[in-house]
Formats: C-alpha cells, sequence, structure tokens
C-alpha cells in the first residue's frame, strides 16, 4: 500500500506539472516524465529497505523523497530532460510534502494495531514497561 501511495504522489506531481507547461496529459508524456521519478523512489525504497517500516517518516519518507528526486534529476539530464533549479526546487517541495505528508497524516488514523497512546509516542506497539504491574492493576 505504501509504494502505491508513493507511486500515486510522483504521478500527481507529474500530471499537474505537465498540465501547468501545457505539455499535455498523455499516457506517453506522463511516463517520459515520470520513470526517472519512479526509478528514484525505487532507489530510495531498496536503499532504505522500506518494506521493513513503510509508514516511518524517518528513515522511510526521507530516504525515499530525497532518492525520487535526486536520483530522478540525474536520470533526467542523462535522459535530456531538463533540471532547471526552479524545477529542482519544486519538486523537492512538491514531493517532499507528498511522500513525507500522506506519511503524517497515516499517523494520526487509528488502526487495530495500534492504540492512541501508542501514535503519539510514535511507536507500534504499547511499551510493557509503561504497564503498572500485574497485581497493582485496578
Amino acid at each position: 500500500m505504501a509504494g502505491t501511495l508513493d507511486v500515486v504522489c510522483i504521478l500527481v506531481f507529474v500530471v499537474i506539472g505537465r498540465s501547468s507547461h501545457a505539455d499535455g496529459v498523455t499516457v506517453a508524456g506522463v511516463a517520459s516524465t515520470s520513470w526517472p521519478f519512479l526509478a528514484g523512489a525505487v532507489a530510495g525504497w531498496t536503499t532504505v529497505r522500506a518494506w521493513r517500516q513503510p509508514m516511518a517518516i524517518v528513515p522511510t519518507g526521507v530516504v525515499v523523497w530525497i532518492a525520487c528526486v535526486t536520483v530522478g534529476m540525474v536520470l533526467r539530464v542523462v535522459a535530456g530532460q531538463g533540471t532547471a533549479i526552479a524545477f529542482v526546487a519544486v519538486a523537492l517541495a512538491f514531493l517532499g510534502m507528498e511522500l513525507l505528508g500522506w506519511r503524517a497524516l497515516a499517523r494520526l488514523v487509528p488502526t487495530p494495531h495500534r492504540r492512541r497512546g501508542d501514535m503519539e509516542a510514535g511507536a507500534g506497539s504499547p511499551d510493557p514497561r509503561s504497564r503498572p504491574p500485574v497485581g497493582d492493576r485496578r
């Protein structure tokens, strides 16, 4: 699910960018613009082993975000696509907002596996040391 959300975020970035520059939102155009960023996200996922903690903002979200933009821009240069400074800045800001933002929002949604106190502490499971001893439970 996390990988799918990352792909959707990258595609949203690409579609908005292409439509705002009158490049047209065609399948070929979106594929041409998105593949470097998707490859960067895959590099980030692999580097951080994102499948272990896919929802974590740190390190997963940050590594995927930075790899997505860095590798994406390098691949765009290799492919002869543009990498103007303003584009790099927009990509960093927008993809950061998206790739980190959905993870931050996901932490606010209670799930059966996390209790409210666990989410606030940032843990995935309760700390057994925070519970009173068995005889002292009230």
